[in-house]
């Protein structure tokens, strides 16, 4: 465990997010059972995926990266979110205030278009997916993640839920997902563009609109640049972050909003979801 990750379960467990216990216990699970199920042995995956990433020599394609990635999400909302009495608090104000922002923004722009179908791209071990699946229950949900190791655990966590739409889990990029034009009313990012060089967020968000309806909604959330909390860290705590994001200096020079403009988005708009992170929103125009 790099330093990183190390300081994230120590502070984890003092929150009482039983984070090695979380761990055994995904990698001691029939999960390796669905890996065998749910990977695509013939995807390709592009170079940057191939780098560390979170102190994890494989990056994301690792159990050890898959088995931690829940306690290191739950985490990030009480970082957000500080003050919350909880970890079940944090996470519910965090996730709360993202996703109204995407109903808000799919009622105001849509043109009375129902979410019944989404798409969570970089879906990681299902977190994200799981609360878009709970807010919009009579839509039908897909996961999809270039790591066959993250998808294993969101699979075999969804296996043992009963849910009227079950989630339908895909091992795919993000970039060139196979999935039919116009068939999603909802594409989500939770924390993905952070992880990736600016050339494949651009290819993301044409990807984005290309599968998405008239009136479909993309949501985007990650880090602020203007997030005060985020500048101000220390110097230590900066380093430390921006060496196990190798692509963090890409994503803070992009301009979001106007690579979404360009690829053909109207009504772009972009909030601060809580004192780290922004959610942006468009809408695919009729």
């Amino acid at each position: 465990m790099g330093p990183r990750m190390w300081i994230l379960c120590r502070t984890a467990e003092k929150w009482n997010i039983p984070w090695r216990e979380m761990t055994k216990k995904v990698l001691e699970s029939d999960v390796y059972e669905v890996f065998e199920r749910i990977r695509d042995p013939k995807l390709v995956y592009p170079d940057y995926y191939l780098s560390p990433f979170h102190a994890y020599d494989e990056g994301n394609l690792s159990w050890l990266a898959a088995a931690e990635a829940e306690p290191a999400t739950m985490s990030i909302a009480k970082r957000a979110i500080p003050e919350a009495t909880s970890i079940e608090e944090a996470s519910q104000i965090v996730r709360g205030s993202w996703l109204n922002t995407i109903e808000e923004h799919h009622q105001k722009y849509s043109g009375n278009c129902e979410i019944n179908d989404i798409l969570d791209i970089g879906c990681s071990v299902g977190v994200s997916t799981r609360y878009l699946a709970e807010k919009f229950p009579s839509a039908q949900a897909v996961g999809l993640d270039l790591s066959p190791y993250f998808l294993a655990v969101a699979a075999q966590k969804e296996e043992k839920l009963s849910r009227q739409n079950p989630i339908r889990w895909v091992h795919a990029n993000g970039e060139a997902t196979g999935l039919p034009s116009d068939s999603f009313d909802l594409v989500s990012l939770a924390y993905v563009c952070h992880e990736c060089p600016a050339r494949a967020i651009t290819v993301l968000v044409k990807e984005a609109f290309r599968v998405l309806r008239p009136g479909g909604t993309i949501a985007l959330t990650d880090n602020s640049p203007k997030s005060k909390v985020l500048q101000e860290l220390s110097p230590v705590l900066f380093t430390l972050m921006k060496s196990t994001e190798p692509f963090l200096d890409e994503y803070y020079m992009l301009d979001l909003e106007e690579t979404m403009r360009q690829v053909g988005f109207a009504n772009v708009c972009s909030i601060l979801t809580d004192p780290r992170h922004r959610t942006v929103t468009a809408t695919v125009p009729y």
